[in-house]
Protein backbone atom coordinates (compact mmCIF):
# COMPACT_ATOMS: atom_id res chain seq x y z
CA UNK A 1 0.00 0.00 0.00
CA UNK A 2 1.51 3.71 -0.76
CA UNK A 3 1.13 6.36 1.50
CA UNK A 4 -0.19 10.31 -0.05
CA UNK A 5 -0.33 13.25 1.97
CA UNK A 6 -3.49 15.74 1.84
CA UNK A 7 -2.78 18.96 2.88
CA UNK A 8 -5.54 21.13 4.33
CA UNK A 9 -4.56 23.07 7.10
CA UNK A 10 -3.33 26.57 6.53
CA UNK A 11 -3.39 27.76 9.97
CA UNK A 12 0.10 27.97 10.58
CA UNK A 13 2.51 29.86 12.49
CA UNK A 14 4.04 32.95 11.14
CA UNK A 15 0.57 33.69 8.91
CA UNK A 16 0.88 34.25 5.60
CA UNK A 17 4.52 34.98 5.01
CA UNK A 18 5.28 31.32 6.15
CA UNK A 19 2.95 29.55 3.73
CA UNK A 20 4.84 28.87 0.83
CA UNK A 21 7.90 27.93 2.44
CA UNK A 22 5.65 25.35 4.81
CA UNK A 23 3.99 24.20 2.01
CA UNK A 24 7.19 23.23 -0.24
CA UNK A 25 9.18 21.79 2.40
CA UNK A 26 6.31 19.28 3.80
CA UNK A 27 5.65 18.23 -0.20
CA UNK A 28 9.40 17.62 -0.36
CA UNK A 29 9.59 15.78 2.88
CA UNK A 30 7.08 14.03 1.70
CA UNK A 31 8.55 13.15 -1.68
CA UNK A 32 11.64 12.27 0.05
CA UNK A 33 9.79 10.12 2.53
CA UNK A 34 8.09 8.10 0.00
CA UNK A 35 5.13 9.20 -0.28
CA UNK A 36 3.65 8.99 -4.21
CA UNK A 37 1.13 11.46 -3.79
CA UNK A 38 0.56 14.89 -2.88
CA UNK A 39 -2.94 16.84 -2.86
CA UNK A 40 -4.63 19.89 -1.97
CA UNK A 41 -8.43 20.87 -1.41
CA UNK A 42 -10.04 23.05 -4.09
CA UNK A 43 -12.05 25.26 -1.92
CA UNK A 44 -11.95 29.59 -1.71
CA UNK A 45 -13.16 29.42 1.77
CA UNK A 46 -11.73 26.70 4.46
CA UNK A 47 -13.89 23.66 4.79
CA UNK A 48 -16.65 24.83 8.52
CA UNK A 49 -16.53 21.07 9.20
CA UNK A 50 -12.77 21.67 9.31
CA UNK A 51 -12.49 25.38 11.30
CA UNK A 52 -14.15 28.18 9.71
CA UNK A 53 -14.78 30.42 6.86
CA UNK A 54 -12.55 32.98 7.39
CA UNK A 55 -9.40 30.36 7.97
CA UNK A 56 -7.14 30.98 5.19
CA UNK A 57 -7.31 28.57 1.93
CA UNK A 58 -5.36 28.45 -1.14
CA UNK A 59 -5.99 28.30 -4.48
CA UNK A 60 -5.82 24.78 -5.55
CA UNK A 61 -4.16 24.66 -9.12
CA UNK A 62 -2.23 27.96 -8.64
CA UNK A 63 -0.03 26.01 -5.13
CA UNK A 64 0.04 22.99 -6.91
CA UNK A 65 1.82 25.13 -9.68
CA UNK A 66 4.33 26.16 -7.21
CA UNK A 67 4.81 22.74 -5.83
CA UNK A 68 5.89 21.58 -9.01
CA UNK A 69 8.78 23.87 -9.03
CA UNK A 70 9.49 22.16 -6.00
CA UNK A 71 9.93 18.44 -6.18
CA UNK A 72 10.58 16.16 -8.97
CA UNK A 73 8.79 12.81 -8.25
CA UNK A 74 5.50 12.75 -6.62
CA UNK A 75 2.44 12.90 -8.27
CA UNK A 76 0.51 16.60 -7.78
CA UNK A 77 -3.29 16.68 -8.05
CA UNK A 78 -6.31 18.03 -5.56
CA UNK A 79 -9.24 15.99 -3.93
CA UNK A 80 -10.92 17.01 -5.54
CA UNK A 81 -11.75 20.02 -7.54
CA UNK A 82 -15.82 21.04 -7.76
CA UNK A 83 -17.18 20.58 -11.22
CA UNK A 84 -18.06 23.84 -10.71
CA UNK A 85 -15.04 25.92 -10.30
CA UNK A 86 -13.37 25.96 -13.86
CA UNK A 87 -15.33 25.95 -16.84
CA UNK A 88 -14.32 22.33 -18.40
CA UNK A 89 -11.90 23.67 -21.12
CA UNK A 90 -10.25 25.79 -18.75
CA UNK A 91 -9.74 23.00 -16.34
CA UNK A 92 -7.96 20.70 -19.24
CA UNK A 93 -5.94 23.16 -20.24
CA UNK A 94 -5.15 24.06 -16.93
CA UNK A 95 -4.03 20.55 -15.58
CA UNK A 96 -2.29 20.01 -19.06
CA UNK A 97 -0.22 23.06 -17.77
CA UNK A 98 0.48 21.63 -14.12
CA UNK A 99 1.30 18.17 -16.11
CA UNK A 100 4.16 20.12 -18.13
CA UNK A 101 5.41 21.80 -15.49
CA UNK A 102 5.76 18.68 -13.45
CA UNK A 103 6.98 16.82 -15.75
CA UNK A 104 4.15 14.60 -16.26
CA UNK A 105 3.02 14.62 -12.82
CA UNK A 106 -0.09 15.90 -12.61
CA UNK A 107 -3.88 14.18 -11.59
CA UNK A 108 -7.13 15.44 -12.37
CA UNK A 109 -9.07 14.76 -9.43
CA UNK A 110 -12.60 15.84 -10.01
CA UNK A 111 -16.24 15.35 -8.15
CA UNK A 112 -19.74 17.29 -8.25
CA UNK A 113 -19.05 20.23 -5.60
CA UNK A 114 -20.89 20.65 -2.25
CA UNK A 115 -20.02 23.72 -0.97
CA UNK A 116 -22.49 26.08 -1.27
CA UNK A 117 -21.51 28.60 1.10
CA UNK A 118 -18.26 29.88 -1.07
CA UNK A 119 -20.38 29.46 -4.20
CA UNK A 120 -22.77 32.23 -3.19
CA UNK A 121 -20.31 34.29 -1.14
CA UNK A 122 -17.79 34.71 -4.71
CA UNK A 123 -20.75 35.09 -6.61
CA UNK A 124 -20.00 31.67 -8.43
CA UNK A 125 -23.57 29.53 -9.82
CA UNK A 126 -24.16 26.89 -8.11
CA UNK A 127 -27.05 24.55 -9.63
CA UNK A 128 -28.91 21.92 -8.29
CA UNK A 129 -26.98 18.15 -7.50
CA UNK A 130 -28.75 16.19 -10.37
CA UNK A 131 -27.01 19.16 -12.70
CA UNK A 132 -23.74 19.25 -11.22
CA UNK A 133 -23.49 15.37 -12.17
CA UNK A 134 -24.74 16.58 -15.17
CA UNK A 135 -22.16 18.63 -16.21
CA UNK A 136 -19.94 16.21 -14.50
CA UNK A 137 -20.18 13.94 -17.08
CA UNK A 138 -19.72 16.17 -19.39
CA UNK A 139 -16.39 18.04 -18.32
CA UNK A 140 -14.97 14.02 -18.07
CA UNK A 141 -15.74 13.78 -21.60
CA UNK A 142 -14.53 17.12 -22.60
CA UNK A 143 -11.37 16.22 -21.14
CA UNK A 144 -10.78 12.98 -22.70
CA UNK A 145 -11.23 14.64 -25.69
CA UNK A 146 -8.64 17.24 -25.42
CA UNK A 147 -6.45 15.22 -24.30
CA UNK A 148 -6.98 12.74 -27.35
CA UNK A 149 -6.07 13.41 -31.00
CA UNK A 150 -9.80 14.84 -31.68
CA UNK A 151 -9.21 18.70 -31.43
CA UNK A 152 -13.11 19.57 -33.14
CA UNK A 153 -16.37 20.69 -31.63
CA UNK A 154 -17.75 19.13 -28.00
CA UNK A 155 -21.47 19.74 -28.23
CA UNK A 156 -23.28 18.89 -25.22
CA UNK A 157 -26.37 19.82 -22.71
CA UNK A 158 -24.83 22.28 -20.70
CA UNK A 159 -21.12 22.66 -22.39
CA UNK A 160 -20.69 23.83 -26.15
CA UNK A 161 -16.76 24.33 -27.44
CA UNK A 162 -16.48 24.68 -31.23
CA UNK A 163 -12.94 23.47 -30.77
CA UNK A 164 -10.61 21.17 -28.24
CA UNK A 165 -7.26 22.34 -29.18
CA UNK A 166 -4.95 21.61 -26.38
CA UNK A 167 -1.46 22.56 -27.40
CA UNK A 168 1.05 21.97 -25.71
CA UNK A 169 -0.22 17.76 -24.91
CA UNK A 170 0.34 16.31 -21.48
CA UNK A 171 3.46 14.93 -20.94
CA UNK A 172 1.86 12.04 -19.32
CA UNK A 173 0.80 9.85 -22.00
CA UNK A 174 -2.20 8.96 -22.77
CA UNK A 175 -3.09 11.82 -21.01
CA UNK A 176 -2.88 12.74 -17.21
CA UNK A 177 -4.54 10.59 -14.44
CA UNK A 178 -8.17 11.16 -13.53
CA UNK A 179 -9.64 10.19 -10.11
CA UNK A 180 -13.13 10.75 -9.10
CA UNK A 181 -13.80 11.43 -5.48
CA UNK A 182 -16.86 10.57 -3.97
CA UNK A 183 -18.68 7.51 -2.89
CA UNK A 184 -22.17 7.51 -4.27
CA UNK A 185 -23.50 4.23 -5.49
CA UNK A 186 -25.53 5.29 -8.40
CA UNK A 187 -23.88 8.26 -10.40
CA UNK A 188 -20.30 8.83 -8.87
CA UNK A 189 -19.01 5.28 -9.29
CA UNK A 190 -20.48 4.97 -12.64
CA UNK A 191 -18.42 7.70 -13.57
CA UNK A 192 -15.58 6.11 -12.07
CA UNK A 193 -16.35 2.99 -14.32
CA UNK A 194 -16.47 4.72 -17.27
CA UNK A 195 -14.11 7.88 -17.41
CA UNK A 196 -11.77 7.28 -14.25
CA UNK A 197 -8.13 5.77 -13.31
CA UNK A 198 -8.86 6.35 -9.48
CA UNK A 199 -11.57 6.64 -7.45
CA UNK A 200 -11.19 7.78 -4.04
CA UNK A 201 -13.66 6.21 -0.87
CA UNK A 202 -14.15 8.44 2.19
CA UNK A 203 -13.10 5.48 4.70
CA UNK A 204 -15.60 5.18 8.22
CA UNK A 205 -14.97 1.32 8.35
CA UNK A 206 -13.43 -0.96 6.28
CA UNK A 207 -17.33 -2.72 6.08
CA UNK A 208 -18.38 0.30 4.04
CA UNK A 209 -15.51 0.81 1.97
CA UNK A 210 -16.08 -3.25 1.20
CA UNK A 211 -19.23 -2.39 -0.22
CA UNK A 212 -18.13 0.63 -2.15
CA UNK A 213 -15.63 -1.46 -4.17
CA UNK A 214 -18.30 -4.26 -4.88
CA UNK A 215 -20.78 -1.80 -6.11
CA UNK A 216 -17.52 -0.13 -8.20
CA UNK A 217 -17.18 -3.90 -9.76
CA UNK A 218 -21.06 -4.17 -10.28
CA UNK A 219 -19.99 -0.65 -12.72
CA UNK A 220 -17.10 -1.85 -14.22
CA UNK A 221 -19.00 -4.92 -15.41
CA UNK A 222 -21.78 -2.93 -16.71
CA UNK A 223 -19.11 -1.20 -18.78
CA UNK A 224 -16.80 -4.17 -19.89
CA UNK A 225 -14.10 -2.69 -17.78
CA UNK A 226 -11.49 -4.83 -15.30
CA UNK A 227 -12.07 -3.08 -12.23
CA UNK A 228 -8.43 -4.14 -11.62
CA UNK A 229 -7.68 -0.97 -13.85
CA UNK A 230 -8.77 1.31 -11.75
CA UNK A 231 -6.43 2.63 -8.15
CA UNK A 232 -8.79 2.34 -5.68
CA UNK A 233 -7.69 4.90 -2.70
CA UNK A 234 -9.14 6.17 0.74
CA UNK A 235 -8.50 8.96 2.74
CA UNK A 236 -8.27 8.13 5.96
CA UNK A 237 -8.50 10.20 9.22
CA UNK A 238 -7.45 10.60 12.22
CA UNK A 239 -2.91 10.82 13.06
CA UNK A 240 -1.39 7.81 12.47
CA UNK A 241 1.39 8.70 14.74
CA UNK A 242 -0.53 8.04 17.92
CA UNK A 243 -0.59 4.56 17.38
CA UNK A 244 1.51 3.17 14.48
CA UNK A 245 0.68 -0.47 15.39
CA UNK A 246 -3.11 0.06 14.98
CA UNK A 247 -3.14 2.31 12.17
CA UNK A 248 -1.08 -0.15 10.08
CA UNK A 249 -3.08 -3.00 11.39
CA UNK A 250 -5.94 -1.06 10.16
CA UNK A 251 -4.72 -0.56 6.75
CA UNK A 252 -3.80 -3.89 6.45
CA UNK A 253 -7.96 -4.76 6.45
CA UNK A 254 -8.07 -1.83 3.27
CA UNK A 255 -4.73 -3.01 1.41
CA UNK A 256 -6.51 -6.96 1.28
CA UNK A 257 -9.62 -5.56 0.20
CA UNK A 258 -7.75 -4.16 -2.42
CA UNK A 259 -6.95 -0.47 -1.52
CA UNK A 260 -3.98 0.66 -3.17
CA UNK A 261 -3.17 4.33 -1.64
CA UNK A 262 -4.49 5.51 2.07
CA UNK A 263 -4.36 9.54 2.24
CA UNK A 264 -3.37 11.18 5.37
CA UNK A 265 -3.73 14.90 6.60
CA UNK A 266 -0.90 16.64 8.60
CA UNK A 267 -1.80 17.36 12.14
CA UNK A 268 -0.34 20.09 14.67
CA UNK A 269 1.73 23.13 13.65
CA UNK A 270 4.34 21.60 11.97
CA UNK A 271 3.64 19.38 9.27
CA UNK A 272 6.72 19.26 7.88
CA UNK A 273 8.43 17.10 11.36
CA UNK A 274 5.19 15.43 11.20
CA UNK A 275 5.21 14.14 7.36
CA UNK A 276 9.23 13.60 7.98
CA UNK A 277 7.96 10.96 10.60
CA UNK A 278 5.39 9.43 8.97
CA UNK A 279 8.18 8.76 6.06
CA UNK A 280 10.60 6.79 8.88
CA UNK A 281 7.87 5.08 10.73
CA UNK A 282 4.72 4.69 8.58
CA UNK A 283 5.81 4.34 4.62
CA UNK A 284 7.52 1.26 4.87
CA UNK A 285 5.85 -0.76 7.09
CA UNK A 286 2.26 0.42 4.40
CA UNK A 287 4.85 -0.82 1.75
CA UNK A 288 4.26 -4.53 3.04
CA UNK A 289 0.35 -4.15 3.06
CA UNK A 290 -1.60 -6.10 -0.41
CA UNK A 291 0.69 -6.87 -2.98
CA UNK A 292 0.10 -10.86 -4.56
Amino acid sequence: MKLGIHFANFTLPGGPASLAPTLGATARAAEEGGCTTFTLMDHWFQMEQFATAQDPMLEGYTSLGYLAGRTGRITLGLLVTGVTYRHPGLLAKIVTTLDILSGGRAQLGIGAAWYEREHLGLGVPFPPVGERFERLEETLQICHQMWSDDDGPYEGRHYRLAETICSPRPIRQPRPRILVGGSGERKTLRLVARYADACNLFAPDPAVVAHKLEVLARHCDAEGRDPGTIEKTILAFGNPLDDVDAFIARMDEYAEMGIDLVEVMPTGPDPVAWVTRLGEEVVPRLAELGGP
